[in-house]
């Protein structure tokens, strides 16, 4: 395999693209592992007992995942220039940008500890914990809920610093009445409003330590109403970053969802709103592995995109695997012929189903829908695009094999002018 190659399969890898599906699955699965394994091993160091019966045990997991880590970044960093935002500013530009960039600074904490392990073994033992235990951040390229929760944040940013600003208000105002009213009978205690300031943030985020509290009826009064403003306060930036998260995931899907639609030949050439038209029918379908999704002889009359997981179509001379972003079944919303394959699910799935009716109903409210989606029926009709049964050739192809005149026995499909299916003439 030449130098290039290498590189390439590296990168679909790393960064999960490509064919390379199940590789990238085993070192996503490895590494999530082994920052858990840090992180759980960076807290037990920290008990004496363990540290003394484990001591060498620790060391040589430390070492050894600090030079897994480093390798990963040093590999990350090499294919950077293959990342499609990047390759346009050269090898060494696209990896110095590489460098800066939030995951990437995450993956070199993640392999600084062994260098001060080696190099500063005594002298910087609190360093070393601390970036151990900053090695949960890496979990955030491998979580995309986490991503999502970040994203949430940093898009509410303004809405958040408000509500933090509205929060120090209602504290510096409930720490100078408190020093006010109790300063007298509590000298001690509020001896200033910084000193009130401790006992309003205790009070508003409804901690209550019980170390300072009012003695006067006025100052108990005070506290009830901050106590109860506290409730809602602390609620304001939990709902805003709850609405901003599902939003975000909300929006993840939609947009993972549309782009698994527009890839389908049938509608790669619509609108993008008659795109997010079609996504609207689609209905979520939960398969266990080894499930049968659809059995040969059934009326095929619906398509099926896989969300995650994977599915085996056993076609009559091999068996053909399709994986997470695939779809298969595109011709079934025109023929609906007898399936002449049998669908199971080889892992467990999640799938998304479109039916032919449901997409029949909206062609029928949208002319030009059905106008496109019909000529391009035609059209493949039209190129002798080769079907076996209801799989087409660019559902094959997703896996890497390519249909044939000799694989099938099922004629094209043909239609009249409403664009409906009509049976070949046996005479003809």
């Amino acid at each position: 395999m030449r130098r290039q190659e290498i590189k390439r399969a590296l990168y679909e890898v790393l960064e999960d693209t490509g064919k390379r599906k199940v590789a990238a699955r085993t070192l996503r699965h490895f590494l999530v592992n082994l920052i858990l394994l840090n992180i759980v091993l960076a807290v037990l160091e920290t008990v004496p007992q363990v540290a003394e019966t484990l001591d060498w045990q620790l060391r040589a997991v430390q070492i050894v995942s600090g030079v897994i880590f480093l390798i990963e970044y040093l590999l990350r960093l090499y294919v950077a220039d293959l990342h499609p935002p990047l390759r346009r500013y050269g090898r060494f530009w696209s990896r110095l940008r590489y460098a800066i960039q939030p995951d990437a600074v995450i993956d070199l904490i993640g392999a600084l500890p062994l260098l001060f392990v080696l190099f500063l073994p005594n002298q910087a033992v609190t360093v070393v914990v601390i970036l151990r235990l900053l090695r949960f951040l890496k979990l955030a390229r491998y979580s995309p809920a986490l991503r999502s929760l970040i994203s949430a944040v940093a898009a509410e940013r303004k809405a958040l610093l408000g509500s933090t600003m509205i929060i120090a208000g209602v504290v510096l105002l409930a720490a100078t009445l408190m020093y006010l009213i109790e300063h007298d009978d509590q000298p001690e205690n509020f001896r200033s409003i910084l000193h009130g300031v401790y006992w309003a943030i205790t009070t508003v985020t409804t901690v209550g330590y019980g170390d300072v509290v009012p003695i006067s009826n006025l100052g108990k009064i005070v506290s009830a109403v901050v106590m109860l403003m506290g409730y809602g306060l602390i609620a304001l930036p939990v709902g805003i970053i709850a609405s901003a998260f599902a939003r975000e995931i909300h929006s993840r899907d939609f947009v993972v969802t549309w782009s698994m639609v527009a890839r389908v030949p049938l509608f790669e050439d619509l609108k993008a709103t008659q795109i997010a038209e079609v996504t609207k029918l689609l209905q979520a379908q939960s398969v266990r592995k080894g499930g049968i999704i659809a059995d040969k002889g059934d009326v095929a009359d619906r398509m099926y995109f896989i969300a995650d997981g994977e599915v085996a179509i056993q076609l009559p001379h091999e068996t053909v695997y399709l994986g997470e972003g695939n779809f298969f079944g595109e011709l079934a919303l025109i023929n609906q012929t007898r399936r002449t394959a049998t669908v199971t699910a080889y892992s467990d799935c999640q799938l998304l189903v479109l039916e032919a009716g449901a997409l029949q109903q909206l062609m029928d409210r949208d002319e030009a829908l059905a106008r496109k989606i019909m000529d391009e029926a035609r059209e493949r009709v039209a190129e002798g695009k080769k079907v076996l049964g209801e799989i087409a050739e660019e559902e094959l192809e997703q896996a890497g094999v390519f249909a044939s005149s000799e694989d099938s026995d099922t004629e094209p499909c043909l239609f009249d002018d409403d664009g409906k299916p009509v049976e070949k003439d046996p005479a003809q």
